[in-house]
């Protein structure tokens, strides 16, 4: 591999000089690893003499700052647009002078002022494009919220799952340094070998090529830890049928704004596995080595290389471990993270919001999912994904995480099936459920919660405003994989089938609600059947009643029915209240004549005399069916209430049969006390006659 490091970037009074120890390998770890497959011993690590004085540049030439890591065949910086490392015309990336440490809040910690944004001086008038450090903040704030940077390094681990990945770990470590708190993820994912890391911290790169992959614009972990922390350290080691090896980066904010650097530069070292001798070996030179090694002990939170190697301890043969140190504060001074309020959660620093509800239904409202994922990391990454594999856990502060779905919280569940089409062609099938929240009408919860592939990036988003109470307790759960979601995953873009989708789920909630809301005690609008395109788990009677007109399918399943519904793409259903779920939803209505008919059999090309008396026969046959089973319902509630009375009844006279009891033992108690206060009477008597 060609990869050349960052060497130098620090300003020559900085570099004194590089404490390189051997290092040895603890038992039980690369060791074990590789002995398994090739039975060699383990041996002191050999890098080269100790006490290497680190090789100073005259500071004209400033090669230390034009040096930068490479993608692996170029010599040209991924992270900034320059010449190549060995050329000494370039950018002066230091100042003599240091400013002052970067505010601690992130939305200050931006700031042009006190130096930071200053010129550039070129050298031998050499024109070029790099990347200033501000970048760095600047392109963190595309994270308004601290746990949506958290599910971003999540993600990066659940795409690991097809590397082998079993869990990930989210939990509070501390700053060996100052004893700050930092924030620990780590995984036993594949690992990053030398050049992958380089990706990793590099913009733009992205080797996810799997459709199922959440990652795909090579900027996630970037963003994510850059807001989270002034600072992150990575390791991560690889073993592949080759080598093992095992490399460090350090992505540091402070470490660029103090030094006056005008450009992004991420200092790394890399080891690799000597399978002959046991020992691990220096890649891409000791030069670079020693010079990013120095670095990486001014700057980490670890001051030797011993304690830097240390950290692979409990990586195992392959994995990766992040550490965000120097974590933001917030306006009162806190951390933004708060690790003390909850042992095995992490919580965000005031941000639980008053729920303005009568006394009886504020506890539940306070207490719901869809209020407490706000502040609550481990509620809200219950939700995160849609499905989560047996063999994959999530473990948060040293507890595996609960999967949660939303769907298994509603009650009188339907499935709606909704074709989005884009310049005529349809762009996927997607099932839809919706049904009322179990604790409705007592909560003032409402929205759908929005997944792409399997990620949730819209947790109820409330497409409808009401004054009326109209879609209150209507909540949807889906998978939207046809619409593209923003950098941040906290949004999608706004293209015209995402505003198609935020139309149909608007009609969705309304009509649901017209429908449907007799059940949780309002007055119904609509009385009339749900459309065929509509699978409704709240109806008993058969399991499955399915009647076809033409090519289009209709289905209604009971509350048998669990899981999710195979839905034929082919088929278009088309109800009797006008609805065809083809293209753009129709508006429903509650009869149906020749002229809406006649439009139909226009949309669809097939006759109208062949289907019309079908169509009416079908919304009769299901309209006597509901009758049937609302009936059938309405006896076995009758009869349930009827059996609870004679249980409540049988209980109110054993309690008064046990009142009786106890009343029969106090007497009892009490002769029995009568009788042992006269008997040491008696016995006081026979005392003083004695």
């Amino acid at each position: 591999m060609n990869c050349l490091d960052v060497v130098d970037l620090s300003s020559d009074d900085e570099l004194g000089e590089v404490d390189l120890k051997p290092v040895k390998l603890e038992p039980g770890t690369i060791g074990s690893m590789i002995q398994q497959q090739q039975n060699h011993s383990v041996q002191p690590v050999k890098l080269f003499s100790s006490k290497t004085q680190a090789r100073k540049q005259a500071s004209e030439e400033n090669k230390s700052s034009n040096n930068a890591l490479s993608t692996g065949q170029s010599s040209t910086s991924v992270l900034e647009q320059c010449q190549s490392p060995g050329d000494d015309t370039g950018v002066c990336s230091t100042s003599a002078v240091s400013p002052a440490p970067i505010c601690r809040q992130f939305w200050k910690a931006g700031s042009y002022e006190g130096g930071l944004g200053s010129k550039v001086t070129l050298q031998n008038s050499t024109n070029y494009l790099h990347v200033h450090p501000l970048f760095l903040h600047s392109n963190a704030t595309s994270h308004k919220w601290a746990f949506g940077a958290v599910a971003e390094l999540l993600d990066n681990a659940i795409d690991e799952i097809q590397n082998g990945a079993t869990f990930v770990i989210v939990d509070k470590t501390s700053n060996p340094r100052d004893g700050s708190p930092a924030l620990l993820v780590q995984d036993d994912g594949g690992g990053m070998d030398p050049e992958a890391i380089r990706r990793c911290m590099s913009f733009g790169f992205s080797d996810k090529k799997s459709k199922s992959a959440i990652g795909q614009y090579g900027n996630g972990f970037k963003t994510s830890s850059m807001r989270l922390g002034a600072d992150v350290i990575v390791f991560s080691r690889h073993l592949d049928d080759r080598s093992l090896t095992q490399s460090i980066g350090l992505l540091s904010y402070s470490f660029l704004t103090r030094t006056c650097h005008d450009r992004i530069v991420v200092p790394m070292v890399d080891y690799e596995l000597n399978l002959s001798s046991g020992t691990l070996d220096v890649l891409h030179g000791r030069e670079h080595f020693a010079s990013n090694l120095s670095i990486l002990l001014k700057w980490s939170p670890f001051s030797t290389e011993a304690e830097l190697l240390k950290q692979f301890d409990d990586i195992g043969s392959h994995g990766t471990k992040i550490i965000i140190y120097n974590l933001w504060l917030n306006n009162d001074g806190n951390s933004e993270l708060d690790f003390d309020s909850d042992e095995k959660d992490i919580c965000i620093s005031g941000d639980i919001k008053k729920v303005d509800t009568i006394p009886a239904w504020k506890a539940v409202n306070e207490q719901h999912i869809a209020r407490r994922y706000h502040h609550s990391l481990r509620v809200y990454l219950s939700i995160l994904y849609l499905r989560i594999p047996e063999t994959f856990r999530i473990i948060l502060r040293g507890e595996i995480v609960e999967h949660h779905n939303i769907a298994d919280d509603l009650k009188y569940i339907e499935y709606i099936l909704y074709k989005p089409q884009s310049v005529g062609s349809v762009e996927g099938a997607v099932v839809s459920t919706i049904g009322f929240l179990k604790e409705a009408p007592r909560v003032n919860i409402h929205g759908f919660c929005v997944y792409h592939k399997n990620r949730l990036i819209l947790p109820f988003w409330q497409v409808v405003s009401y004054s009326d109470s109209r879609g209150r307790g209507v909540v949807g759960v889906l998978e939207a994989n046809f619409v593209e979601p923003t950098h941040n995953k906290q949004d999608f873009e706004r293209t015209s089938l995402f505003q198609k989708l935020e139309g149909r789920l608007k009609e969705m909630t309304w009509e649901y609600w017209d429908y449907h809301c007799g059940l949780i005690g309002y007055q119904i609008r609509k009385k009339s059947q749900p459309p065929a395109s509509h699978y409704s788990s709240h109806f008993t009677g058969q399991s499955s009643v399915q009647e076809s007109v033409g090519l289009n399918k209709t289905y209604m399943v009971s509350d048998r029915v669990k899981g999710r519904l195979d839905v034929a793409e082919q088929s278009i259903p088309i109800s009797s209240h006008g609805r065809s779920m083809q293209g753009l939803p129709m508006k429903r209505k509650e009869h149906v004549d020749l002229v809406k008919i006649e439009k139909v059999k226009r949309q669809a090309g097939t006759g109208c005399k062949t289907y019309l008396q079908p169509l009416n026969g079908i919304g009769n046959h299901l309209r006597d069916e509901e009758t049937r089973n609302l009936l059938q319902e309405n006896k076995k509630l009758r009869a349930k209430c009827l059996e609870y009375d004679k249980r409540g009844e049988e209980l109110t006279i054993k309690v008064e049969e046990l009142k009786n009891e106890m009343r029969e033992v106090q007497r009892e108690y009490g002769q029995l006390l009568a009788e042992l206060k006269s008997l040491d009477a008696v016995k006081d008597e026979k005392d003083v006659n004695v």
